[in-house]
């Protein structure tokens, strides 16, 4: 069974974490992107993972 690790995610265009969720950990996936709205700038933007 795949373990689940904590990641927060942080906006692309003004750096503010924002979000945190979970994912699967599993060898050679990919890191997490997906399009948030951000509180800061006040727009939806691209939100990477971070640890």
């Amino acid at each position: 069974m795949s373990e689940r690790v904590q990641i927060t995610l942080v906006c692309s265009v003004c750096g503010a974490r924002n979000y945190r969720t979970t994912r699967a950990r599993r060898p050679g996936s990919k890191p997490v992107e997906l399009k948030k709205h951000c509180p800061t700038c006040k727009v939806h933007t691209l939100h990477k993972e971070t640890k």
